[in-house]
């Protein structure tokens, strides 16, 4: 399906189908141009995913929506655990394979094609989880939480990591002054049309969803889905947050 409006009604009515359209051109520059227009807040956000997992040293993790698997790598570089990598994106994951090969972690690293939603994988298949930029591109976030929460061990930990609008008013301004206006040029300057769509698309896009999923209800819903003790960092000033609890045992 193709998106002449990259708009936010269809991408609540047709979550999946609008990813893969949103996000296919982008996959040979997606991580080197997220960090570019995040001014490099993107790694740091990553890591701080990764670290609410790997002290558990877990045996076999899954990274959900992993795009060109920059979290993937980072698990397997700070892990010995073996990781899989989910997406629905064909394009993200045949970048992803090769960035993996190029790292020389193609024996530590699976992928996967696969829908957050509807996981392939039995239950309390893995000791770890984490998940990236996902709810946002689902319909019903509350039931892909607990699609998520099945395939983890008891007392297994998850994380993710999410875009976020900052509290502190001043600081909302500047914000929402750069995903409008700046973030669309900035990224049709730096990688063409198709960062100008996802430019301009972003800002309204994370702005309807924590109206709809405000942080509150989104710790209400990990517990709902059998995650306890969540916990949730902001960070960059308010625009990313990173979010972490264990599978309830």
């Amino acid at each position: 399906m193709k998106f002449r409006n990259r708009s936010l009604a269809a991408s609540r009515e047709t979550p999946n189908q609008f990813a893969k359209s949103l996000f296919a051109p982008l996959p040979a520059r997606y991580n080197l141009l997220a960090a570019i227009l995040s001014f490099g807040q993107d790694r740091r956000w990553r890591s701080a995913m990764v670290d609410h997992v790997v002290g558990s040293a877990p045996a076999l993790v899954l990274d959900v929506a992993c795009g060109p698997c920059a979290v993937t790598k980072r698990l397997a570089k700070k892990t010995s655990a073996h990781i899989v990598g989910a997406d629905l994106s064909e394009a993200m994951l045949r970048q992803g394979q090769s960035d993996v090969q190029r790292a020389g972690l193609d024996q530590r690293i699976s992928l996967v094609l696969a829908r957050g939603e509807q996981l392939p994988f039995a239950d309390a298949t893995f000791d770890a989880l984490t998940f990236t930029y996902l709810l946002r591109y689902v319909k019903d976030p509350k039931a892909t939480l607990e699609e998520l929460a099945r395939v983890v061990k008891p007392g297994g930990s998850i994380a993710s990591l999410e875009f976020a609008v900052p509290r502190s008013w001043g600081w909302r301004v500047s914000w929402w002054c750069y995903t409008r206006a700046v973030l669309p040029v900035a990224g049709y300057i730096t990688g063409g049309k198709a960062w100008w769509e996802v430019g301009r698309f972003l800002g309204p896009s994370i702005s309807r969803h924590y109206k709809s999923y405000p942080i509150a209800w989104t710790v209400s819903a990990w517990e709902h889905a059998g995650i306890e003790h969540v916990e949730y960092r902001t960070m960059s000033l308010g625009g990313g947050v990173v979010m972490w609890g264990y599978r309830t045992r």
